[in-house]
């Protein structure tokens, strides 16, 4: 049961992410703004690869290793959702950062994201505790 939610989170952010890549030709990011903004500055892109693509990977590759964890758990996999909740919601900080100080644009797909992840690693916090 408690890895459904980080399998939850890990879709949503799959989703959003094929959304955000998916923009340039649909659109879709229009509602509510600041989608192309923020996407096409500077930040929306790391080592020439829009960011929307690595996270269309990492969810993709994260949602495999979740289901695998909960048809057999074992320590490797667990380790390794935990530590993408640990590496995804620092970079979240950082995305929310340059949306708020730096950019002054909001992508809602992306505070999707971004806000997922937190959530994830308050719930991976709760695990730990209980």
């Amino acid at each position: 049961m408690k890895y459904k939610i980080f399998l939850l989170v890990f879709f949503i952010g799959l989703v959003s992410s094929l959304v955000i890549f998916s923009n340039s030709s649909t659109g879709v990011c229009t509602i509510g703004g600041g989608c192309d903004t923020v996407n096409n500055s500077s930040y929306g892109s790391t080592f020439g690869i829009k960011n929307s693509v690595y996270g269309i990977f990492i969810f993709s590759f994260m949602i495999i290793i979740t289901l695998l964890h909960m048809k057999r758990p074992n320590k490797h996999t667990r380790t390794m959702i935990h530590w993408a909740g640990i590496l995804g919601s620092l970079i979240a900080v950082y995305f929310l950062y340059l949306q708020i100080f730096v950019i002054r644009v909001f992508c809602n797909f992306c505070l999707i994201i971004d806000f997922g992840l937190l959530i994830a690693l308050i719930f991976l916090f709760y695990l730990w505790r209980h």
